[in-house]
């Protein structure tokens, strides 16, 4: 199996001559799927998992014949979270490698920075994060979860279990900004007040002020969109300052794995909404981790980011061969009748063909003193319903932007 991982700082030749996508197809070339990961800097914790998902299916789809006949040749770069390198590096895989889709991407900062790109070279991207939603672009599927999935099921159940006093902590980039616009759209409608909110930049680790802050304002639990190794800091910090709230997040457990990282109570009471988290106790979950345990005995955590990076190859699999091509045209047609759908770990995850978002199962899950996992509720399956029902359809329109509860589609 042919297979590249092309570090930043690692030694790269220029590829001379490469054959066009076209032609790849006729001679039966690999199909080669460019993959944007950070697995160095504040986000490699998260990042590695996605790497390895990608390299899991990889090996699969290959075992069993590839797609279409054609083996998978992936290839990795390493932004390092760093935006300006995301560009550099998808231009890179888009017009040196002529790769067929493009994959990955972590904070939405990247994803925003990659998707001018693909929506110029008009190529197939995969974005593989749950994220803040509203992205209408016919050039992106998203499969991982969106604020319908996770938030309108999470934040109301917080509300009526805990009290209507909140407190927001938040990464001072898009994403914690439309998560916090989304808490606010969904939570004021039911009489939430709002006591306190801060907006952090990446790479703070120092918490000491926001914890005085939030023992003033004494509110009944903590709404938490930090986000990376650093913020992360903030847990332990709150313990040790004697402060234990509730807290609920769409991006804890699953994502970040902090009850894998810190030591036993400091998690206590976090809630969140989640298509997946290692300790899902169904016989296709457990089938799935020990796979992947097969191949990465080491690894921390199978966080929901490696999942989706895995079913994301999978996905493509399914899309490439169901359009009987690699061309984003033919792939959208593929998912225009509303069944392109996947069987995975988790249950079926279905494309939404108006969005091109995903369905998927939700749970919302808790952890206790001991690290240990729970599920409080199962909501079963949701469709990823909020940008049809504020006009995107890209089955008739495509208008390559973000919407958000404050900013909707023009009528």
């Amino acid at each position: 199996m042919k297979r590249r991982n092309l570090l930043l700082g690692a030694a790269t030749l220029p590829v001379l001559g490469a054959l066009p996508r076209t032609a790849r197809a006729a001679s039966g070339e690999p199909i080669k799927i460019g993959l944007l990961e950070d697995v160095s800097g504040d986000l490699a914790l998260f990042g590695l998992p996605k790497l390895h998902g990608s390299q899991l299916a990889v090996e699969e789809v290959n075992a069993a014949g590839g797609i279409m006949g054609r083996q998978i040749d992936l290839i990795h770069l390493d932004p390092q979270g760093d935006n300006a390198r995301y560009q550099e590096f998808a231009r890179r895989l888009l017009q040196r490698d002529k790769v067929d889709v493009l994959i990955g991407g972590i904070t939405s900062a990247s994803r925003e920075a990659i998707r001018p790109i693909v929506d110029r070279t008009k190529t197939f991207y995969i974005y593989t994060n749950q994220y803040e939603g509203g992205v209408c672009d016919a050039h992106m599927l998203s499969n991982g979860a969106v604020p319908e999935q996770q938030l309108s099921t999470l934040l109301p159940w917080m509300v009526e279990k805990f009290g209507k006093k909140v407190y927001v902590i938040a990464a001072d980039y898009n994403f914690g900004h439309l998560s916090a616009e989304w808490g606010h759209s969904i939570m004021k409608p039911l009489g939430v007040e709002f006591v306190g909110e801060e907006f952090i930049p990446l790479g703070v680790s120092q918490f000491a002020q926001t914890i005085q802050n939030i023992q003033r304002a004494k509110p009944d639990w903590l709404y938490m969109l930090d986000v990376g190794a650093a913020q992360s800091s903030f847990y332990e910090q709150k313990n040790a300052a004697g402060l234990h709230l509730p807290m609920g997040s769409p991006i804890k457990i699953m994502l970040g794995f902090e009850h894998k990282r810190f030591p036993p109570g400091v998690m206590k009471d976090m809630y969140a909404t989640a298509n997946w988290f290692e300790e899902l106790d169904t016989p296709e979950a457990k089938a799935f981790v020990k796979t992947w345990r097969a191949k990465f005995p080491n690894e921390v955590y199978i966080n929901d980011m490696g999942y989706n990076a895995w079913v994301a190859v999978h996905q493509y699999k399914m899309l490439v061969e169901k359009a009987k091509s690699t061309k984003l045209p033919d792939i959208r047609k593929a998912m225009a009748d509303g069944k392109a759908a996947f069987a995975a770990p988790e249950g079926q995850i279905v494309i939404d063909p108006k969005s091109q978002h995903c369905s998927h199962h939700m749970r919302l899950i808790s952890v206790d003193g001991e690290n240990k996992v729970h599920v409080e509720k199962d909501f079963g399956e949701i469709k990823p319903y909020w940008l049809g029902q504020v006009g995107c359809n890209l089955l008739k329109s495509d208008p390559h932007e973000q919407y958000t509860p404050d900013n909707l589609p023009k009528t």
